[in-house]
């Protein structure tokens, strides 16, 4: 059930991080990004299966968050407890889904019919639509991983980890496009259209936000690291024991230290074989950083090869590139 929550909140942040980077380029006015729209938007596509696989394991396997059993309930107190109420939970969960879906749709519909009639009014349309959901989903995006990941351990908090999550879904995003881009500009369909210039620019936007994926993952650990309050450092005691030490540091390395190394020349970021290799590896960690998330509580700490979860996980690209060329 972990491994299925893993697989299904990774498809449902690939799906945002599509997106979300459509929103930005309108939002911002983006024009270089309109030869690369289609890559997001087929993106999008995947994130109601990621739903469904989320809304399996809240309805099937509420046990796996420890606040849903009655002794543990009773521990929470004040606004925790309010909020650790499970109707309520399911609840926003459903309003987290609903406004993720809604947005996905109208952005690509209307994307859609420009391509059928040519008529610009579509492009301020989709603009207001972008302006209205990007604040939307910086709040339901914090709040649903505060929820689904942060709740699984109740004692725990960061004020920063939405924004964490944030930060490694769209890195990762952005890996999956840059990959998806080499991919069809090699094989034909985006020849044309994806230039030196487009990767240069992918490049440079990995290269920010593995950056900032980095400052954030500091920030977090050195301010619950130095403050020393119990019911901060729990999460990081606990993946800092036994072998999920290296498992830490080798995140770190992923997301941040090799696409920070690789990606600083200017020649990598329009080299479409480098440029592919880093994505891959940004991937990886991606994967990696979910794994830290999840796993050691599901687990209760120990450590075993995670055949389920990379057969899960295996299964869960299999379809992304299933729906991506459908």
């Amino acid at each position: 059930w972990g491994s299925l929550f893993m697989a299904s909140y990774a498809l449902v942040c690939l799906g945002l991080s599509g997106t979300f980077f459509i929103a930005l380029t309108y939002a911002c006015g983006a024009s270089w990004a309109v030869a690369l729209r289609r890559i997001p938007e087929a993106m999008s596509a995947v994130m109601p299966f990621g739903a469904v696989g989320v809304a399996a394991v809240l309805l099937f396997r509420p046990s796996l968050y420890p606040w849903t059993h009655e002794a543990a309930a009773h521990e929470l107190s004040g606004f925790k407890a309010a909020w650790l109420n499970w109707p309520f939970f399911l609840a926003r969960a459903a309003v987290y889904f609903a406004v993720w879906l809604l947005f996905t749709r109208l952005i690509v519909r209307t994307s859609r019919a420009q391509d059928r009639d040519g008529d610009p009014a579509h492009t301020f349309r989709n603009t207001k639509l972008s302006v209205a959901f990007l604040p939307l989903f910086a709040v339901t995006f914090s709040m649903a991983s505060v929820d689904w990941i942060m709740s699984l351990e109740p004692e725990w908090y960061s004020t920063i980890f939405g924004v964490y999550t944030f930060s490694g879904l769209f890195s990762s995003g952005l890996a999956v496009i840059i990959l998806l881009a080499i991919w069809m500009r090699r094989t034909g369909p985006l020849r044309d259209f994806v230039t030196e210039e487009h990767l240069h620019d992918l490049g440079k936007l990995l290269f920010a936000f593995a950056t900032f994926w980095m400052y954030i993952w500091f920030s977090q650990y050195m301010l619950i690291w130095y403050a020393n309050m119990t019911e901060e450092t729990v999460h990081f005691i606990a993946r800092q024991r036994s072998f999920w030490l290296p498992l830490l540091v080798l995140n770190v390395i992923l997301n941040w230290g090799i696409p920070f190394l690789a990606l600083l020349p200017k020649f990598t970021k329009r080299t479409p074989s480098t440029l592919a290799k880093v994505a891959a590896v940004v991937i990886a960690g991606r994967w990696l950083d979910l794994y830290m998330m999840v796993q050691p509580t599901v687990t209760a700490g120990a450590i075993t090869f995670p055949w389920i979860e990379l057969g899960v996980m295996a299964g869960a690209g299999a379809l992304v590139v299933v729906v991506f060329l459908r």
